[in-house]
């Protein structure tokens, strides 16, 4: 009978094994030496075991010069790692962390060693972020032993830590290794036994449905990296992450989410197979969905798939006025935008009041610059001078490009599609902010499709530097190229996409965002967990339960109906608890309550 676990404040872990001195041992080995444990790095290679020891020197180093640590707190640091080839040298640890292949058999043959090698107290971790910490633990001969300890790469960077126990794992475990995660300065997440646990388990079903969406040739690889890091402020688009993480390893995390899940969201793009046999599998090998310098370089090279600078260009229609419809807060800010850039701008509303009443909130917005410095008082009074303010439509007549930003209705915008074809003159072109709705049934109230075009701004406009040009099948190649010259001018980074729900960022974000909300659904983790997770794991600016209060429930909920619909795909079904939430009225910070509650001003 295994010796049950003392009180972990009593024995704290001290000697802990590394075992697998790749990337993310060898990063997890500098953490714990600089936290003042002692480190037994163990590899089946003695060339890796070098290459680890020669890349430790180098980060403490690097630390030295940065003065984050002394000379003296490097060679403390230094002489507390010692590596080896043989797994026996783990018998004195508390704690073994193994962070070898993500391979089932390979990790099984580990613990079956250890558990004849370690003390009968000791902790035996696993790294996987993919494979079952339970069928680990129930092979080994001290289950309640066993649990998941995943960090992030590089490990010295990234805080979080996700301590995943299994319905075998003893509590004293999971507290002793959550004090070890805390010690190391680390922000440490408790989850279930899950393919993925949380960061990955919403991370890698974006991924997939990014490079099922390139593989498609929806959206060039460039325009999908780009949307999702201008549109959602992230640090890397995912096709450039999938490259970095590595082909081969998303493929393998996804197959052992979809065994277990049998979400067609997590079954692997046929994309990924097929750069993983061919050994493209990102940076490691210089090539995957782009191709690098060298292998193991992050540097991208040209190559037959990138964008030529040199290509034919059709000729764009000129514009020199611009008409916006609508007066909510996005009709203003691409008003204030278009009047920014130089063009004479008409701001046309339902009434006149409604138009005053947006053009004074451009000049709150136009102060605020100025307050802070952005521009002078003068730029900003002859911004606002550009603007006319409009209580009907007929001041449409002689603008050259028309936006309208009213409501997300099919119906209102096709009557206002309608009034435009009337009072717009022939060649003037006709754009729709819609995010979710055809643009070609926007094209088709007209009498003029192929002037129509989507130009789907994010919020709030003058800040966000992301348009998404959205071309139907009778858009003009003249107009496309118009639109995509005047995002130039605006200073607006333009992506090309097709007429379909969602576009490029809202295809990709809400079906992440439904994601998270099923796992609080289904009790696997909460709000506070998954927010941390997707900010400390995945470089969210947001988690995505602040993002759903800040976008609205009702909208989100909106947009997963209209996605499910038009992809008809059981995954994408709106989960039960968001629509449970709107149906009650709790719509998010704007009601003052959502996922989470909000104080009223």
């Amino acid at each position: 009978m295994a010796t049950p676990l003392s009180d972990p404040s009593l024995s704290p872990l001290q000697t802990i094994a590394v075992v697998g001195l790749g990337t993310m041992g060898t990063g997890i080995a500098e953490v714990l030496a600089r936290a003042g444990r002692d480190v037994l790095g163990i590899d089946i290679s003695e060339a890796q075991a070098a290459r680890a020891v020669a890349t430790l020197e180098t980060a403490t180093a690097r630390a030295v010069e940065r003065g984050r640590l002394t000379e003296q707190e490097r060679a403390d640091v230094l002489a507390r790692v010692h590596v080896s080839t043989d797994l026996r040298s783990a018998a004195a640890a508390d704690l073994v962390i193994e962070v070898a292949p993500e391979s089932y058999e390979i990790k099984h043959q580990i613990f079956r060693e250890l558990d004849g090698i370690v003390r009968p107290e000791t902790i035996l971790a696993t790294g996987t972020n993919a494979l079952s910490v339970t069928r680990l633990a129930a092979d080994s001969a001290r289950p309640e032993r066993v649990l998941g300890l995943h960090f992030f790469n590089p490990a010295p960077a990234m805080k979080l830590v996700e301590v995943v126990s299994s319905v075998l794992t003893a509590p004293a475990a999971v507290t002793a290794v959550t004090n070890l995660a805390l010690d190391l300065g680390k922000e440490p997440v408790a989850v279930g036994d899950r393919p993925g646990f949380v960061a990955d388990g919403l991370l890698f079903g974006y991924l997939n449905q990014a490079a099922a969406m390139y593989e498609a040739k929806y959206a060039s690889r460039e325009d999908i990296d780009a949307a999702m890091r201008l549109g959602c402020g992230l640090p890397m688009g995912p096709l450039a992450l999938l490259d970095l993480i590595g082909v081969d390893t998303a493929r393998t995390v996804l197959e052992a989410m979809y065994a277990e899940s049998h979400d067609r969201l997590h079954a692997p793009a046929p994309i990924l197979k097929q750069l993983s046999e061919a050994g493209l599998t990102g940076r490691k090998s210089g090539r995957g969905f782009y191709t690098y310098e060298a292998p193991g370089s992050a540097t991208v090279v040209r190559d037959a798939l990138t964008p030529s600078e040199s290509a034919t260009q059709v000729q764009g229609r000129e514009v020199r006025s611009v008409g916006v419809a609508g007066s909510g807060t996005m009709a203003s800010g691409i008003a204030e935008v278009f009047a920014k850039a130089g063009y004479e701008v008409v701001l046309a509303a339902r009434s006149e009041e409604k138009a005053q009443t947006a053009k004074a909130r451009i000049g709150k917005s136009l102060s605020r610059s100025v307050d802070k410095g952005r521009m002078t008082a003068e730029a900003a009074a002859q911004t606002l001078d550009r603007i006319t303010a409009a209580g009907s439509y007929e001041a449409f007549a002689d603008v050259d490009l028309a936006v309208e930003a009213v409501a997300e209705d099919l119906e209102i915008k096709q009557q206002l599609f309608q009034t435009l074809d009337k009072v717009c003159k022939a060649g003037a072109v006709l754009a729709t902010t819609t995010s979710s709705l055809p643009v070609v049934a926007c094209a088709r109230a007209t009498s003029r499709p192929q002037d129509v075009i989507g130009m789907h701004f994010f919020n709030p406009a003058p800040a966000m530097k992301l348009v998404e040009v959205v071309r139907t099948v009778l858009t003009a190649e003249d107009v496309h190229a118009t639109v995509r010259e005047v995002c130039g001018r605006i200073k607006k980074h333009a992506v090309d996409c097709g007429d379909r729900a969602g576009f490029i960022v809202n295809a990709l974000l809400f079906p992440y965002l439904n994601n998270a909300i099923k796992m609080v659904q289904e009790h696997y983790a909460s709000l506070d967990d998954i927010d941390a997770a997707m900010k400390l794991g995945g470089g969210y600016p947001m988690g995505p339960f602040e993002l759903l209060d800040v976008v609205g429930l009702d909208v989100s909920l909106a947009i997963e109906k209209v996605l499910h619909r038009e992809f008809r795909d059981p995954g994408l079904a709106p989960a039960p608890l968001l629509e449970h939430l709107v149906a009650a009225g709790c719509l998010g910070r704007k009601t003052g309550r959502g996922f989470r509650e909000y104080a009223r001003r």
